[in-house]
């Protein structure tokens, strides 16, 4: 691997900034102390800082030379509500938090490769480090935008990283195109009327009805949609009744859709919603249908993500990286910024978690698990690659 020295000589700082924020997880638009952590180690470095875009987001400046240009670099900062099982000196101490998706070394790798920037700059024009708060759930990067993100910091392209446990430290994975689904959920309440379970002819039974929505949602992706069409619908919750001689007024369905087209999206939508009021009216019964869009999906731009790749490759080798990854139905909301400006997201292999110290959980090291934690070995990797793609970039 070619990695910049002065970032490796850097590791031992970086790596104990990663543990610091390891250690003091906080949840979305509540990373008021992660916020001021990265604010600090920016100003130190002599890097302009604008805060509190969505609520808890830090934006640094970096300006060289005459050129126009800019160029955008995202981390994300939230941890989750997940209390934690490690026990290794940097173990989460807010308990009920944890940074178990690795937001701490995202966080960490913009900050080693901004400390480097700050000494070294190579480039002409301006990078903006972007770190945002409220990936988990919290849609951060949308109210970043809403709030101006874009306007206020004109960029050409936006880039992104997430670590993801399997890949071995050293290989990346990318493709152009849909490489993380749209999250999506619903919730759908079936009215009918109670009755005493040994008289069911006077009531209407609103689990029946609910049963045979279920059965026939999954027509939906077996017979609407196109079979190469990739979509995902999975209810993940059924709620009714309190006791076994009473048909309850109500039953409730509530689940999840992943997609990664959006009009593929709009048809399971509409799709499910017709079935669902229709069999209720076919009982007699009544539905209440909600559907929540929450993120959409991941489309790496094919110029962008090309120019990743081979910033990729002069890091690690051609052979260490996979640039047809296969996507995930996983979500994450930097889709929003893909939507806003050209870009690509790239995922950093965190290896199979045999990085871990003594003292972490007997859990996989998986992302949203009580027994995760970040490889720290990652950490020059990720600076360097953020600091090869902002130089070519922004090329002298």
């Amino acid at each position: 691997m070619k990695l910049i020295d002065p970032i490796i000589q850097f590791h031992n700082e970086i790596q104990a900034i990663r543990r610091e924020i390891h250690a003091h997880p906080e949840l979305c638009f509540e990373e008021h102390d992660t916020a001021e952590l990265v604010a600090k180690k920016l100003t130190e470095w002599g890097i302009p800082v604008v805060r509190g875009l969505g609520v808890t987001g830090v934006v640094g400046i970096l300006k060289n030379g005459n050129s126009q240009r800019a160029i955008g670099l995202r981390a994300d900062m939230d941890a989750l509500p997940i209390l934690e099982l490690n026990t290794f000196a940097h173990a989460s101490k807010n308990k009920g938090k944890m940074h178990a998706c690795g937001h701490d070394g995202h966080t960490a790798m913009l900050l080693g490769a901004a400390h480097y920037l700050s000494q070294n700059k190579n480039f002409d024009g301006t990078i903006y480090l972007i770190f945002q708060p409220a990936e988990e759930g919290g849609g951060g990067a949308k109210r970043m935008m809403d709030e101006g993100l874009f306007e206020k910091f004109p960029m050409e392209a936006v880039f992104g990283m997430h670590n993801w446990p399997g890949i071995p430290v050293g290989h990346f994975g990318v493709t152009p195109g849909p490489m993380m689904a749209s999250s999506n959920e619903f919730e759908v309440v079936v009215s009918g009327k109670g009755a005493h379970a040994a008289q069911p002819h006077k009531g209407i039974d609103p689990i029946m009805v609910a049963v045979q929505i279920a059965q026939s949602w999954q027509t939906i992706i077996t017979r609407n949609k196109s079979p190469i069409d990739a979509a995902a619908l999975s209810i993940t919750q059924i709620h009714a009744g309190s006791t076994t001689n009473v048909i309850p007024d109500d039953a409730t369905l509530v689940g999840t859709v992943r997609t990664f087209d959006l009009k593929v999206l709009d048809l399971i939508e509409n799709r499910m919603r017709a079935i669902a009021e229709h069999t209720a009216a076919a009982f007699d019964a009544k539905v209440s249908f909600n559907f929540k869009r929450n993120y959409p999906p991941l489309i790496n731009h094919a110029k962008e993500t090309a120019f990743a790749v081979e910033v990729l490759q002069g890091i690690v080798g051609a052979e260490h990286v996979d640039a047809q990854v296969e996507p995930t139905m996983g979500a994450e909301d930097f889709a929003f910024m893909l939507q806003g400006k050209p870009g690509c997201y790239v995922f950093i292999g965190n290896g199979e978690g045999d990085h871990r110290s003594a003292g972490h959980g007997l859990g996989p090291c998986n992302l949203h698990n009580p027994s995760y934690d970040f490889n720290d070995d990652l950490l020059p990797i990720g600076a360097t690659y953020w600091v090869r793609l902002a130089e070519s970039f922004l090329k002298n």
